[in-house]
């Protein structure tokens, strides 16, 4: 009878928010397979990277850390310090399940790890901000967004009783629309778990505030990332964000696998934008191709070289900050950056070497991967 009890109280809570953060805990990389989604179909061709021979890798990799088990016989919780790892080490003792490194258009290394392999989903969580932000570079670029510089009301009329006619689609780009969001993900009271585990995202976007002035300051919000997503849509109109996706990217990007973007709900479901595209390791790579030739796809622009130029830049004008610029971090201001999701998966691009790397995790262990990235781009 206890067992029956609690069934049905386990089924009731997973009926809402609160439910659902409690009967799946905190994000993992299994997330998938929990929340209804849109299907993004692979085109009718495959672009495949050669693989190299005898692919160049780093021995050992430098990078900002704390002793491991092996290296140490101190507490696993040491002072951090720049130490030097042996390569894979690093891989295999932070909870990494796949890692490529492409250079020149050829796959290096590629390895997965446990039951990870070349075809296994692993949830994007907030690199969809980066893949979001390229949409709204193609939107722009198919007339059905006018300008950064607008107003985010032309698309979203119901915020204009908060005062959200302030806001720009360039303050949600570069974190500084001034929304009040908490972004703690162990608060089940909190707006990112609202958004990660609701089913309403419209609704809940409706009561957002404004906190202090657009513009006035950086703050990293996935609200601001799933506020340019219902931007998207209405821009899209009958289109959804997942079909714009498999349009503009998915195909033209001649992907190996099809995907998947996860939605609040089943019926008329908003996709999270801030989070939770759905795909492998090799199709993320191609992501990063795609901004390495600077939106060009072999000899397809498929985002204006423009775009992926603003998107990437230092640039600190209108109170944006030096590491982030429109939903891509830049970690040395050298012409480096990255999306980045909360378990340390990573898109990594170097330019100036022309590599990429692409880091998945069940999380991100105890590795500093800016630095380690930064580390292995030293070999080539």
């Amino acid at each position: 009878m206890k067992n029956l009890i609690l069934f049905f109280l386990l089924m009731s809570l997973s009926s809402c928010k609160v439910g659902r953060f409690f009967v799946y805990n905190f994000a993992d990389i299994n997330d998938h397979k929990k929340f209804p989604s849109r299907d993004i179909k692979k085109g009718a061709t495959k672009f495949q990277f050669p693989i190299a021979e005898k692919g160049k890798v780093p021995k050992e990799i430098v990078q900002y850390g704390r002793p491991t088990k092996k290296q140490s016989s101190t507490s696993p919780y040491a002072e951090s310090k720049m130490i030097s790892f042996q390569f894979e080490q690093l891989l295999e003792e932070s909870k990494t399940v796949a890692f490529l490194i492409i250079k020149n258009d050829t796959i290096q290394y590629e390895k997965y790890w446990g039951k990870y392999d070349e075809s296994s989903i692993v949830p994007s969580f907030s690199m969809a901000k980066s893949i979001t932000s390229i949409l709204i570079g193609c939107a722009i670029d198919d007339k059905l967004i006018k300008s950064v510089n607008e107003p985010i009301t032309n698309y979203i009329p119901e915020l204009k009783e908060n005062d959200f006619d302030k806001v720009t689609i360039e303050n949600l780009l570069q974190m500084t629309s001034g929304i009040k969001f908490n972004e703690s993900y162990i608060n089940p009271f909190g707006d990112a778990a609202t958004f990660y585990y609701g089913t309403n995202l419209r609704k809940a976007i409706k009561k957002m505030k404004l906190e202090i002035e657009p513009g006035e300051r950086f703050a990293y919000s996935s609200g601001s990332a799933q506020l340019l997503g219902l931007v998207l849509e209405r821009a899209l109109k009958n289109k959804t964000i997942s079909s714009y996706l498999e349009e503009k990217i998915w195909q033209p990007l001649e992907m190996e696998f099809d995907a998947s973007w996860s939605l609040d709900r089943k019926k008329n479901g908003l996709e999270k934008t801030f989070c939770c595209i759905n795909a492998r390791a090799r199709d993320y790579a191609k992501i990063g191709r795609l901004y390495l030739n600077k939106g060009k796809w072999n000899d397809k622009q498929i985002v204006s070289e423009n775009w992926v130029a603003q998107s990437t830049k230092v640039d600190t004008t209108n109170n944006s900050v030096k590491r982030y610029q429109y939903q891509w971090w830049l970690p040395s201001q050298t012409g480096d950056f990255f999306a980045q999701g909360i378990l340390g998966q990573y898109i990594y691009v170097n330019p100036k070497k022309n590599l990429i790397i692409v880091r998945l995790g069940k999380g991100l262990g105890f590795a500093d991967w800016k630095t380690a990235f930064e580390g292995i781009s030293q070999t080539y």
